[in-house]
């Protein structure tokens, strides 16, 4: 079986991020700079696809679009990016859509990300494994770290641990898909993909789940405490 590769991607990236602010009162929320790292979280994004083999990317925008969009037009970037902005909200998987339909190749697999993401792993590794198992869509998954400490007992209650920010026992969507052309018509055109499209694509077994592999770094930007966290990490990295 041939491995069709992806070289187009969506990027979403017109949230508010209201749990950023001040960062993101004239900036959104993928314009915001991981502390020490040089670059917003778009940037990073743009330049991963890029040493995946994306050579087009199609950057949704919403929240204050046009301080994304004269970034991206100043930035020297290592792909083709164009920019759509949605004349309403549409949601997360009507946002989908809505980009998608300025992809260069519609007959082509693609690549979509949150614009909220800074992560680095193989995605040629997850579009073969969603080649492998003839799936319209693939996302990855993720094991954050539960943010509270976890209290261990015995069965009769007896306290007999404290472990930091354990691993969590739950798989989560980590933000970053391989869809199929023939997914494309099967988003909703407002609404959430992840409320519609998914579950019946689940019943049907064309829906796969891709583990992120063992020691990629991977965190969702929501809250000021992530870009701290973020910074350290990467900074011992």
């Amino acid at each position: 079986m041939t491995t069709e590769q992806p070289t187009q991607a969506v990027v979403l990236a017109g949230g508010q991020g209201s749990r950023l602010r001040p960062y993101t009162d004239d900036r959104p929320k993928p314009m915001v700079e991981i502390p020490g790292t040089g670059t917003p979280i778009i940037g990073h994004q743009l330049t991963w696809l890029a040493s995946e083999g994306v050579t087009d990317a199609v950057v949704s925008c919403g929240h204050l679009a046009d301080v994304l969009e004269s970034w991206l037009e100043a930035a020297e970037l290592p792909l083709r990016v164009s920019t759509v902005v949605e004349p309403e909200p549409l949601g997360r998987g009507g946002g989908l859509r809505f980009a998608a339909a300025s992809l260069p190749r519609p007959e082509e697999p693609w690549y979509a990300a949150n614009g909220d993401i800074w992560t680095r792993f193989s995605l040629r590794g997850m579009a073969a494994f969603h080649t492998e198992r003839d799936a319209l869509a693939t996302l990855a998954l993720a094991r954050p770290r539960i943010p509270w400490g976890a209290v261990e007992t015995d069965e009769f209650g007896h306290v007999l641990d404290f472990i930091e920010a354990p691993p969590s026992p739950y798989l989560i969507n980590a933000g970053v898909y391989v869809f199929s052309a023939a997914f494309t018509p099967l988003l909703p055109e407002r609404g959430d993909h992840e409320r519609t499209t998914f579950p019946r694509l689940a019943r049907e077994r064309r829906l796969a789940g891709f583990p992120l592999p063992q020691g990629s770094y991977w965190r969702a930007i929501d809250t000021a405490k992530d870009l701290t966290e973020a910074a350290r990490e990467l900074g011992q990295d």
